[in-house]
């Protein structure tokens, strides 16, 4: 049993780690990109997340991988139309779960994505709902089956989701200052070239503990509701009050040729001592990579 709620604890931790990845992240003072794409083109982009836990008595790890396809529709003058997709290859089983798929939103220069095909997801959630034979009271809970997942219901939901695999950014630049939602405090990006065909950029922030106190804490409530026990974020909060957090967030931006970034890397080390004096060292490494397969 403690085995089954350590992994449980530890696929939580992940996803919750995912989402805080998936968080806005900003280049302060850098030029807005001008997404240069062309209509027709077709990328595919892989998001590979990989976690370990050691210490506390346990250990254990995680990998994950997921893959979408990007089509550009159309050009704006503001930004582009684009068009998301799971694989073509995916199984039916696959095609059915993701409801939210394919999905069409706006993607302007300056701002967030807008999510245009909204009256399509919501007829489509509502199909999912009764193939699952899921009341819709179900909507915003979470369960445990070959993984630990949230039901979703809210088509709007789904612009975090592709968030998370965006590498149209502001511009990513030497000299910059980067601020990440789980960093204390923005740091400047560095350069290093890695070869005549490209250059990598990389920045390196501190964790902030607050941030990764509530992140923690959130994982418990998940568990404690899978498990079907009653606690409260601000009591998950309070239990963990007294941990000492540190630890380091690296990420780094391969850039192309045209100055576009085509893959990012963040690896988050956190290093977490509970008030009896147990020490726990967590290592999550999320990897973006985007490539075109036409156009």
């Amino acid at each position: 049993m403690r085995e089954a709620l350590s992994r449980l604890r530890l696929v939580i931790r992940r996803l919750m780690t995912a989402v805080a990845m998936s968080l806005p992240t900003i280049a302060i003072g850098a030029e807005l990109s001008q997404l240069p794409s062309h209509v027709g083109d077709i990328y595919e982009i892989t998001r590979l997340s990989e976690s370990s836990q050691t210490g506390s008595g346990s250990s254990g790890s995680s990998h994950d991988k997921d893959t979408l396809i990007e089509r550009v529709l159309s050009m704006r003058e503001d930004g582009l139309e684009l068009e998301y997709d799971i694989p073509h290859d995916s199984t039916a089983q696959g095609r059915t779960n993701n409801w939210q798929f394919p999905v069409r939103v706006s993607k302007p220069i300056r701002g967030q994505m807008v999510l245009l095909n909204r009256a399509e997801l919501e007829t489509r959630v509502d199909s999912w709902l009764k193939n699952f034979k899921l009341p819709r009271t179900a909507c915003g809970h979470w369960i445990f089956t070959w993984n630990a997942f949230r039901i979703e219901c809210d088509p709007q939901s789904i612009i975090r989701t592709l968030e998370a695999f965006d590498l149209r950014p502001a511009d990513i630049r030497d000299g910059a200052m980067y601020r990440d939602s789980m960093a204390l405090a923005p740091a400047p990006i560095a350069k290093k070239p890695v070869g005549s065909d490209g250059s990598s950029l990389v920045v390196e922030l501190a964790v902030d503990p607050v941030a990764v106190l509530r992140e923690r804490a959130q994982s418990d409530v998940i568990v404690a509701e899978i498990s079907g026990q009653a606690l409260t974020l601000d009591a998950a909060i309070q239990a963990r009050s007294a941990e000492e957090i540190s630890g380091t967030i690296t990420i780094e931006f391969d850039i192309d040729s045209l100055g576009q970034v085509w893959r990012r890397t963040k690896l988050t080390k956190l290093q977490v001592r509970s008030a009896n004096g147990k020490s726990e060292t967590q290592t999550t490494t999320e990897t973006v990579e985007r490539r075109l397969v036409h156009g």
